[in-house]
């Protein structure tokens, strides 16, 4: 018989991303009981991004106790460089903080236990536990999307490195190139993130344009000034994991973030350029990623469990991407995070 307490008890999940921040209330199958979107005013600068994440918390837990629902532990999964031990955001280019102990700030302003994590890692974890990752023990996930980061999956271990591993969209691809939130030049982040690739659209056609998915919808028409923009931040990725590819070896690479929601746009030409860079590497399989904008959320909920001393049953969760991927529903690598 079913426990009944089961299903009193859940975590709050919040992902916060550079144009967006998406909460939930997710049980321990990580079914999501209430959830929450509202924007990242990132624009108007730390402090109020901070207040923005507090709010959230305040607004979930109330619509926890609406519920009659214990809260076991919060997750928040935020951009950048984050110390996860430390409970610290130690930088990000596009929400503008520095070493701020976010973890204990947020304890303190909402009352709830609350644990840290990296977006993009939250992302691969859950990714690799009922994503398009399952099984795999040497990946990389990559969402594409405000920014560009990764996470890496070596033998069955995400890479941490204090928080600095995964900084893909800060690759140099371009030396002397476009200025980079970062204060280098020519990063990746500066050709191939959905902001850039609207930015360039614009400053080539000086046309405006809806974001990086009205530049895809003029290159299917076969706008030339799109077509260019595209083109070169295909280039630009492929140079990109064409490096990560030879130093690491990954057997998978997962392209997530809102890019990803181009397809074949996308992943037909990355696919193609990566292996005409490559020559006696280990060649990846390019795949899209499974739970599309859902993954930060979902993998801050898995981190709220795990600090809540419980394990998520998150193998349970069907995906409608199992039949599309051919992967099936597989067993987690041993010593997978």
């Amino acid at each position: 018989m079913p426990d009944p307490g089961r299903t009193r008890d859940c975590v709050i999940a919040l992902d916060i991303g550079g144009t967006g921040m998406k909460g939930a209330l997710l049980d321990r199958e990580l079914t999501p009981l209430t959830s929450l979107r509202r924007p990242t005013p990132r624009r108007d600068g730390p402090d109020a991004v901070v207040a923005a994440i507090t709010g959230a918390l305040r607004d979930l837990a109330a619509q926890a106790a609406d519920r009659d629902l214990t809260v076991r532990h919060a997750g928040t999964v935020v951009p950048g460089i984050v110390d996860e031990e430390a409970g610290r955001a130690v930088y990000s280019a596009n929400v503008g903080w520095s070493n701020l102990p976010l973890a204990a700030m947020l304890r303190d302003a909402s009352g709830l236990l609350v644990t840290l994590g990296h977006d993009v890692r939250a992302g691969g974890l859950a990714e690799c536990r009922t994503g398009a990752a399952r099984g795999t023990r040497d990946a990389l996930f990559v969402p594409v999307g405000t920014g560009i980061s990764a996470s890496v999956l070596c033998e069955g271990r995400v890479v941490r490195g204090l928080g600095y591993a995964g900084e893909l969209g800060h690759v140099v691809v371009e030396p002397d190139g476009d200025p980079c939130a970062c204060g280098s030049r020519g990063c990746l982040e500066t050709m191939a993130s959905a902001a850039a690739i609207e930015a360039g659209y614009m400053a080539r056609s000086g046309r405006a344009v809806d974001g990086a998915a009205g530049v895809a919808r003029l290159v299917v028409r076969g706008d030339p000034v799109a077509v260019a923009v595209w083109d070169r931040a295909v280039d630009a990725l492929a140079a990109a994991l064409a490096t990560f590819t030879t130093l690491l070896a990954p057997g998978l690479i997962v392209i997530g973030g809102g890019l990803a929601e181009a397809g074949g746009l996308l992943l037909d030409p990355l696919r193609a350029r990566l292996n005409e860079q490559l020559t006696f590497q280990r060649r990846p399989e390019v795949v899209r990623a499974e739970l599309g904008d859902e993954a930060g959320c979902l993998g801050a909920g898995i981190l709220a469990w795990q600090a809540a001393g419980i394990e998520p049953a998150c193998s349970e969760l069907a995906t409608a991407g199992d039949a599309t991927s051919g992967r099936g529903h597989r067993q987690v690598a041993e010593g997978a995070p």
